[in-house]
């Protein structure tokens, strides 16, 4: 039997069919709940959670401020703290802050800040691709990046409030959360536009709670599932490959993030 993956759609999510279709393609079942379903999420049997990408809540207030304070995420939360894997995309990322569980050093205390876009000459939404790598530390602890290794990983990004922000006092132990940084083509570290795309403190990407079962990233890999949603233009050796083998269907760059959930829980 295929593990059960629960996928939250809040009002104004986007995202949650193709991160369900990108659990199935990886061994998993992908199931969708609504944000007001609890007893059917809790008693879901679910081995793991996704909080899918979007404007939950059109984003009033703070980018998901309102849907952190939702008692699904009191589901969540517990699942998270018993040590089950969840991931925040985007506008999950977002949820994942509001609601304490990243970087989760005082569980249930907001602790860092997605702060809006910090570009030249612009102000608001950025959607483009990106390359982002990921650190040892989060390779090796969390069930997200079991397969990511360290090579630049291309992928699509698309948000408003991106930027993590951390306390200067809480800004050693947040270095070493960031499991994922913007980077180049060629994988230096990218710490300025545009390769860092939104200003974020030490060019993270994403950021894993101490347990590192729980990871919020700003990049989209449910939109990189695949070869054909490379751009053909891309730099590095996936626009290279994506160039060489035409628009098929194996496996993109962001099915990594999936593929290492499923070894994780011992997919066959």
């Amino acid at each position: 039997m295929k593990p059960r993956v629960a996928v939250v759609r809040f009002p104004g999510s986007n995202c949650e069919y193709e991160t369900a279709r990108a659990l199935d393609a990886c061994g998993m079942q992908g199931v969708i709940f609504n944000w007001n379903e609890l007893s059917g999420a809790a008693g879901s049997g679910s081995c793991a959670w996704v909080l899918p990408g979007g404007f939950s809540f059109q984003d009033r207030v703070r980018a998901g401020a309102v849907a952190a304070r939702e008692r699904i995420m009191d589901v969540v939360y517990g699942d998270a703290v018993s040590g089950k894997p969840v991931l925040g995309i985007c506008n999950g990322a977002q949820i994942l802050v509001e609601s304490g569980l990243v970087p989760g050093w005082r569980p249930g205390a907001v602790e860092a800040s997605l702060s809006g876009n910090l570009a030249p000459g612009r102000t608001g939404y950025l959607s483009r691709w990106v390359f982002l790598r990921a650190v040892r530390g989060g390779v090796d602890k969390c069930p997200w990046l079991t397969d990511a290794g360290e090579a630049p990983i291309p992928l699509p990004i698309a948000h408003a409030e991106g930027r993590f922000v951390f306390r200067p006092a809480d800004e050693a132990q947040a270095l070493e959360m960031s499991v994922l940084r913007y980077c180049s083509p060629e994988g230096a570290p990218a710490l300025d536009w545009p390769l860092n795309p939104n200003g974020s403190s030490f060019g993270a990407a994403g950021i894993m709670n101490p347990g590192g079962n729980v990871l919020a990233m700003m990049p989209h890999p449910e939109r990189a599932l695949n070869l054909h949603h490379v751009p053909p233009n891309l730099p590095g050796p996936w626009g290279e490959l994506r160039r060489n083998r035409g628009p098929v269907s194996d496996p993109g760059p962001g099915a990594s993030f999936f593929t290492g959930l499923a070894r994780y829980l011992e997919v066959r």
